[in-house]
Parts: structure tokens; sequence; C-alpha cells
């Protein structure tokens, strides 16, 4: 056992190899390197799955009963200064490591075949392994420096895999926009560190929990800066689990490759803020401040992720904002002190939102391989429509993680989110009501998703989609007969009943009168040695290789929610298997408790929010399924809502909710007109003084020496006697004015 944690210490290093062979080979032998690039895949899932091995090592130790490991050296002593680099292994190292390396292996299993026709296929994997080494780096840090480092290391990362196809404009500013979003919160982390070494004089957990706290209980601390100093750490976790006011760069980053979105928003830079402020859990807990402070932005982000999933079209920032919201859910949970559930949900959701991403990839995968869809438009729901019968197993996969996330039992995210909800009741009823909400809001708009995806027919196919193209859009729904008009040309359609079609939102200007071959643009170039690549009138199923690890993200769904139910005895005391798991690094369960697991309660608690959960998808049934079409004919809206002020009014509703959704509730539009606009005329100030004030003084000083220069030059004859009579001329006036102000002063 011994041997075994001290040699935790690798841990980081171990995927290392593969971008340092990878970007020598590029370097020096580039032909080569590309030539046999399918081995770095192999070996870069071949490391990462003796991480993997490694760290199920630890975790079983760990719930075995073993303690906490930490093993630091130093690499820096002066004086009373010393920095020390180590690791540690507790039950919060061993959950993320298991996360990162499962997840990780499975997105690196399917990144083979999804970037197949990549050029820069070498270059990806470099990436994904300099990736996965910072992010094993950081969970398994021994104090706040080493945290940061890490941090700034997964934080690079993210820009180049964001950016990875940097040649499109789109994807460049992506990756630029996360990381100045990010930067605000490295800055504010760093600041934060600073500020408590300052109080401490320890980066190290252990001495800086123990230090804070004697200061804390013997009121030998200032509270305010305390309190500011916690805040800073906190705004670094708002970064980069994309919180609250600074989530604007999550949904950009979905220009990046499939796989790399769903490692971002599974199990990696997302839920390096929530490691974070988990690590941080014995500061935060003793600062009340700053607990209602984490659980009020988690309410408001998880309220916020969910209002703007509700009109996205684009399947991908759909499932951005979903994890946006669901990591609110988790940031709520700490702010409330419930420790436990706030780890179970970020399990759960990461092997849930692994298999959505990986299955939304397998779908546009599918679409590009239709004539006439370009990478552009693959991504668009709209245009999708009735792919059950084409990609069956990838339906079925995308199916159970949808109800996961809805919180349907018994999969995975129901156990976490009701627990989740059951202790917000007791935290706040305000707060315990925007959460369950919010939990109706998630089942509507993940069944939005999946419905107008694979139910009813292929879009492009239908002639019905031709006929729109010419004669423009309509709307026969339950909204009414032409459907409310939106503004900024955005209108709410449906096809004719007849064909069964469901309800969808499109842009007017990408539906003109120019015909279905001038909106069609065709597919990218292949390359020659890609000629067998398939191309089809219909979507086809993904490759094996891709499917196998929606399968096994599948039985994760399944099955990983059970270690928070399924007991664990340990003589007359009962545990659940997580519990036990948890228990080294968090004090809210006692030996001498039973934390056995209270079915009954449960199952009464669990009543309404499951009964929440199932009235979402019952309205995102009525509004979008093909199967319930014939309420589209009785114009159901009108029954409650006449003609007149009444309709005008529920018209405007409807819009202001679709507006406000689609356009992202405007605050990217609120961060260019004030922050950014702001900063640019605040650069245009300062160019303007530096130029003209700062620049101005010194050419004026120059030009005023050039003309005195000039004028004084002709002053001189080349007479000795006149140089003299003048230097005599002036020490006699200087000497007068001294002795003048001598006499004074006298």
């Amino acid at each position: 056992m011994e041997h075994t944690y001290q040699d935790a210490w690798i841990i980081p290093f171990i995927p290392l190899p593969i971008p340092v062979a990878i970007g020598i080979g590029l370097l020096l032998f580039p032909a080569a390197t590309k030539r046999i690039r399918r081995i770095w895949a192999f070996f870069s899932v071949l490391l990462l799955s003796i991480i993997m091995i490694f760290s199920a090592i630890l975790s079983i130790k760990q719930i075995n009963g073993s303690p906490i490991y930490q093993y630091v050296w130093s690499w820096t002593i002066n004086n009373d200064f010393s920095l020390d680099f180590g690791n540690l292994i507790d039950p919060l190292t061993s959950v993320m490591l298991i996360l990162i390396t499962t997840v990780g292996i499975m997105v690196l299993i399917y990144s083979d075949n999804y970037m197949s026709h990549d050029e820069g296929y070498s270059r990806f994997f470099a990436y994904m392994s300099f990736f996965n080494a910072s992010m094993l780096g950081l969970v398994t840090s021994s104090n706040l420096i080493q945290i940061y480092i890490f941090w700034e290391l997964v934080g690079m990362c993210s820009y180049l895999l964001i950016g990875f196809w940097f040649t499109r404009p789109l994807a460049a500013n992506a990756c630029q926009k996360a990381f100045v979003t990010n930067r605000v919160g490295d800055f504010s982390l760093f600041l934060g560190i600073l500020g408590l070494y300052w109080i401490t004089g320890s980066f190290e957990f252990r001495d800086f929990f123990e230090i804070a706290k004697n200061l804390i209980d013997n009121n030998g601390y200032n509270s305010l800066f305390l309190t500011l100093c916690a805040s800073l750490l906190f705004v670094g976790a708002i970064a980069k689990s994309a919180q609250f006011p600074l989530h604007v760069w999550l949904p950009d980053a979905m220009e990046g490759p499939t796989p790399i979105s769903a490692l971002i928003h599974a199990a990696t830079m997302v839920a390096a803020g929530i490691f974070l402020v988990a690590r941080l859990f014995p500061l935060f807990i003793v600062i009340p401040y700053i607990m209602n402070i984490i659980a009020l932005v988690g309410i408001i982000t998880l309220l916020l992720g969910a209002t703007l999933a509700l009109a996205q079209r684009d399947i991908k920032r759909s499932l951005a904002y979903s994890t946006m919201s669901q990591l609110g859910y988790i940031m709520l949970a700490l702010g409330m002190g419930s420790y436990r559930a706030a780890l179970f949900h970020l399990i759960t959701h990461a092997y849930s939102k692994a298999l959505l991403f990986l299955g939304s990839g397998s779908i546009i995968h599918s679409m590009e391989s239709v004539v006439g869809y370009s990478p552009d438009k693959s991504q668009n729901m709209a245009l999708m429509g009735g792919l059950t019968k084409y990609v069956p197993i990838t339906k079925t996969s995308f199916l159970l993680g949808t109800l996961s996330l809805c919180g349907i039992p018994p999969l995975a995210c129901f156990w976490s989110k009701d627990e989740i909800l059951n202790d917000s009741w007791l935290y706040s009823p305000i707060f315990a009501t925007i959460a369950c909400f919010t939990a109706g809001l998630t089942a509507f708009y993940m069944f939005r998703m999946y419905l107008l995806t694979f139910e009813g027919h292929l879009n492009i196919n239908s002639k019905n989609y031709s006929a729109q193209k010419n004669n423009g859009l309509y709307s026969i729904s339950i909204w009414g007969k032409t459907g409310p008009k939106v503004i900024q040309k955005n209108y709410f359609v449906s096809t004719t009943t007849m064909n069964n079609y469901e309800n969808i939102f499109l842009k007017a200007n990408q539906i003109d009168g120019n015909g279905i071959s001038n909106m069609m643009r065709p597919l990218i170039t292949i390359k020659k040695s890609f000629a067998n690549t398939k191309i089809s009138t219909y979507p086809y199923e993904s490759d094996n290789t891709m499917l196998f690890p929606l399968l096994v993200l599948v039985i994760f769904t399944l099955f990983i929610g059970y270690i928070g139910v399924l007991p664990f005895d340990q003589g007359k005391i009962h545990f659940d298997i997580l519990s036990k798991w948890l228990i080294p690094s968090i004090n809210f369960l006692h030996s001498d408790s039973n934390n056995s697991f209270d079915w009954y309660e449960f199952l009464i608690n669990a009543i309404f929010s499951v009964s929440i959960a199932y009235f979402g998808i019952f309205i995102a049934l009525l509004l979008y399924s093909p199967a319930y079409s014939y309420f589209h004919n009785f114009n159901l809206i009108n029954r409650f809502v006449k003609g007149g002020p009444q309709r005008i009014l529920w018209d405007k509703i409807i819009n202001r909710i679709y507006n406000w959704s689609y356009n992202r509730g405007y605050i990217d539009v609120f961060y260019a007109k004030t922050l950014i606009a702001g900063i640019r005329g605040l650069a245009e100030l300062t160019y303007f003084f530096d130029k003209k004030v700062i620049e101005g003084i010194t050419n004026g000083i120059g030009v005023i020496s050039f003309f005195v220069a000039e004028s004084t030059k002709y002053i001189g004859g080349g007479r000795i006697s006149s140089y003299l009579f003048f230097y005599l001329f002036y020490v006699v006036i200087f000497l007068v004015i001294c002795l003048k102000y001598s006499f004074y002063s006298i």
C-alpha cells in the first residue's frame, strides 16, 4: 500500500511522452510522424489506461479506509520562505482521477475515428495528452501554488483545443474569448493566493486550513480581508466552471472538435472550478458570507443556463448551456454545505454529459455525410429530424443520456439531483423553488433537443422543405395559424400536421428564395487518401470505434448512480459506498452515526421532483413530438387566449422569452457595449494622451532645444576675450543673487 501511494507522484507525468514525441516528430520528421499517426492514438489510450488502473487501486484503498496521504519535497528555501511541491491523495483526488481517466479514455478512442480525416490528427492527440496531464497534475497538487501552475496549463491547453481549427474565424475568436475571460478568474485566483499566504504564511493545504481555523477561532484576523481573499479564490472557480457572470466563453467553446467539448464539459476544465471549491471547502465553510455567495451564484447560474438553452438551434450549444445549468446545481450544493451531494452530482453528470456530447458528435458526423450538408449546418437541429431509423444506436444512447439529465429514475443523475433538491428545501424555500422549476426546464429543453433531432422526418430530404424555401416560412401550430411573429426576423415555424414535422426555430434570412442548390454548400473537399469516405443521401450510423465509447458510457449512466445508495457495512455502522469513500476528507459523517439509506424518506421526496421532470417532458412532447401533432389542429393556445389584446400580450410574452433565450440573455451584447466598448474607449483615450501630450512634451522640448541651439551658435565669434567676458559677467550676476538671498536670510 505504501509503495502505491509513494509512486502516485508520477501520475501527471505518464501522458507527457506523447506530446513531447509528437512535437519533436512534427518538427524534425513531419512526414513520418503523420504517416504513423494511429500509433499516437494507441499509446495515448494505453498510458491513460495505466493511470486509470492506478487510480482505481488508490480509490479502492480509500474506500477500504486508507488514510489521506501527502508527500512533499522542497523546491526552494530562502530564509523564512519555503516553497514545496508534492502530491496529495485523498477521496476528492481519487474521485477526480477516476473521472478524468475513464472519460478521457472514452474520448480518445472516440477521437481516433472522429478526427481520422483531419490533417491535424497528430497535433490533436498531442494537445489531448498534454491536457490530460495538466488536469491530473492539478487534482494531485498539494498546495495552492502548484494548483495555480497546473491551472494555467489547463487554460493554455483549452485555448489550443478550442481553437484547434484556427483557420476558421469563429474558432479563432472562440479560443481568444475563452482565454481572455479565464484571465479574469486566473488573476483573481492569484491575488487570493497571495492574500491568504500573507495571512497564514503557508501554501500547503493542511497548514493553511489549520492556521486559518486557529486565527478565526481566536479572532486573530481581519474578517473583511479574509473574506475578500476567499472571494478572489472563488472568482477563479467562477471563470473556470463557467458560472455567472463569467460563463460567456462556454457556448463559443463549441467551435472546437466535439471530442474536446465532451472532455471539457464532462471531466476536465469546467470540473476544475468545482474541484477548487471542494478543495478549499474547509476554508469556505467557516466564512458564512462566502458560502452564501457560492449558493447565490449557483442558483443564478442553474436558472440562467436552463433558460438560455430553451431556444438554441445548435445541438452542441444547447448541451453547453445544459452543462452550465448542471454545474450551477453542483455549486449550489457546495454553497449549501452539501459536500457529498455536490461530488455525487459531479460524478453522475460527468458520465451522462460525456455520453450526450459524444452522441451529438455521432449525429454531426452522420449529418456531414449527407450530400448538401456543410459542417456549419450539420449541428443545426432544425435541419435534422427523423434520425431514429438511420442512427438507432446513437439514438438509444442519446435518449438514455437525456433521461438521466432530466432526473428520471433509475438513471444516474436522478439520484444526485434529487439529493440536491431535497437539501435545498432545508436551506432556503426560495432557492428550492427555483431549483425545482429549473429541473422542469431541464426536462423540457433536453427532450426538445431529442425530439427535434430524432423524431419526425429528415427535413433536408422533404418536399415540404423545398416549399418552405421557395414560398417563405409559415406555421400551423398550437400558437395559432401563423404563429407569433418574432423580432430580428426569427419565426416560430411548424410544418403542416399532414407531414408530422416538429416545431422548430429558424432564421428567416437563412430560408430565402434562392433555391436549395444555393443554400446547400457542398461538403469540404476530401483528399484522395480519404476517397473511400461514405457520402450518401441519408445519414448513416457511426463506425464501431465511435459507438464503443457510447455503449460504455451508457453502462456508467445506468449504474453509476447506485454508488450513492448501495449499502457498505462496516461492523455496526452502515454507509453507502460514496459516503464511505468520502469519510476521510469530510467531517459531516461521524463514526458513531448510522448512515444507512432511508428508502422510504427518499421515495417520498422523489415523487415531487420526478413529477416535475415528467411534466417538462410532457410539455416538450406536446410542442415538438409528431405523435401529438393533432393538437396543432385544435389551436390549443387559442382555446385559452382569444384574439385582441389578450392575444397580442401573449405573443409579446412568447417573443420576449424566445429572443431572451436565443440571444443568450443579451449578456454578450451588454458586455460588448459596456466592458469591451469601455476598454476600447479607454485605450483610445490613453493613446491620444500618449500621442498628443507625452510625445508632444518630448517633441516640444526637442524643438525648443533645436531653436535655442540655433540661436546660440551665432553668439560665438571665435574670440577668447569675448568668451571670458560673458563667463565673468554671468558669474558676477550669480554671485550677486546669492549674496542678496544670503543677506535676506540673515
